[in-house]
């Protein structure tokens, strides 16, 4: 049985066509996806990000028990802040890439839900004499997002006294009609943006007074397809998508989720391997291609007659007024400008290999 977000009527009466994505029921637009892209790179759109995991680890031991299942540094972590990490396993491969908050009390582990299940039975598996809880809150709370250059002054609308976020996962809790709402900054987009973490019980009314706030900023709800668009724009990669088990994590773009620094953490050996080695023997790049035709996902990249890759995500950008793609190449391979070719049956489009990311906001 799919999943609802709790705004699903809401997004109903504002017009959402909805689709299935991965046991979600979410909302893939709103009447114009290329008008919801728009809004978030010139004034302001609001995500729902409902299908977002959250769980809670409390307790004496929580430091060094979270220190040694994911790859980045929590334990330099002040309260207020957070940090982008992955779960591996012994083999140093992705299970999850989450992002990770100090609180007072606790840690918060943001992952994207359908991994959910998988990540509480490894974590637990490697929960022997540690004084730890951890508490599952999915479902408890709701994620929105907002995104774009007018993201922050629609935040200082809402929170009039409120000091904001300086630096990426920095979080800070406020109060918004009587609802505690925790703003973490989170680009998602390529845009400067922040995510609001906020009680299920309270979504309903919170989202009323963002949506009047927002007004005078032309804020829009956005769909999954332009968030697809945006975030193969912004570089990001998506777990299920562009990397899954399979990957180690210096294959892919994750770079902001490792500490080389930290000591141990289950699969840092072959973290430290690879490091110490000089090179992965494929990685995660940008492609940019000739045509107004994005590539279908798992086409193969070609360089001659030889098979160096395959395609991960694809789609037209209106930024680079071109087709771009994600996907995976051999090392010897990965020089921007390098010439490839994308094939797919009969089919093949001229490419070339680019630095990550394609879009970059401009400058203020």
């Amino acid at each position: 049985m799919p999943k609802q977000s709790p705004l699903q009527e809401r997004h109903q009466l504002n017009g959402a066509v909805f689709g299935d994505e991965d046991g979600w029921i979410l909302p893939l637009h709103f009447g114009d996806s290329l008008q919801e892209y728009r809004s978030v790179r010139t004034h302001a759109g609001i995500l729902d990000l409902c299908n977002r995991g959250l769980l809670r680890f409390s307790g004496p031991d929580r430091v060094s028990y979270l220190q040694g299942m994911v790859s980045n540094d929590v334990k330099q972590l002040a309260v207020g802040q957070g940090v982008h990490a992955a779960v591996l396993d012994v083999q140093g491969k992705i299970l999850a890439d989450t992002r990770v908050f100090c609180l007072d009390d606790s840690f918060l582990l943001d992952l994207w839900e359908p991994l959910k299940d998988k990540i509480l039975v490894h974590l637990n598996r490697y929960l022997i004499a540690d004084e730890v809880e951890i508490t599952d809150l999915t479902g408890q709370y709701g994620t929105l997002s907002l995104q774009g250059p007018k993201a922050r002054p629609l935040l200082r609308e809402l929170f009039p006294r409120a000091e904001f976020p300086a630096s990426e996962l920095d979080h800070r809790e406020s109060q918004l009609g009587g609802a505690e709402v925790r703003v973490a900054r989170s680009a998602r987009t390529g845009e400067e943006g922040y995510d609001l973490l906020i009680a299920t019980r309270d979504l309903l009314p919170t989202v009323s007074r963002i949506q009047e706030a927002g007004k005078p900023f032309f804020l829009r709800w956005i769909g999954t397809e332009a968030q697809e668009i945006l975030r193969v724009e912004a570089g990001m990669p998506r777990y299920g998508v562009d990397m899954n088990e399979d990957n180690l994590l210096l294959e892919t773009a994750l770079d902001r989720a490792v500490s080389f620094h930290k000591g141990c953490y289950l699969g840092q050996e072959v973290v430290e391997r690879v490091r110490s080695r000089g090179h992965v023997n494929k990685k995660l790049v940008g492609l940019l291609l000739e045509g107004d035709r994005a590539a279908e996902r798992g086409s193969t990249i070609r360089a001659g007659e030889k098979e160096i890759g395959r395609v991960t995500s694809s789609i037209l950008s209106p930024a680079r007024k071109c087709a771009l793609a994600l996907g995976y190449v051999q090392r010897d391979y990965l020089k921007p400008g390098t010439r490839v070719t994308i094939q797919r049956d009969e089919k093949s489009i001229p490419a070339a290999v680019s630095p990550l990311p394609f879009y970059q906001p401009p400058s203020p």
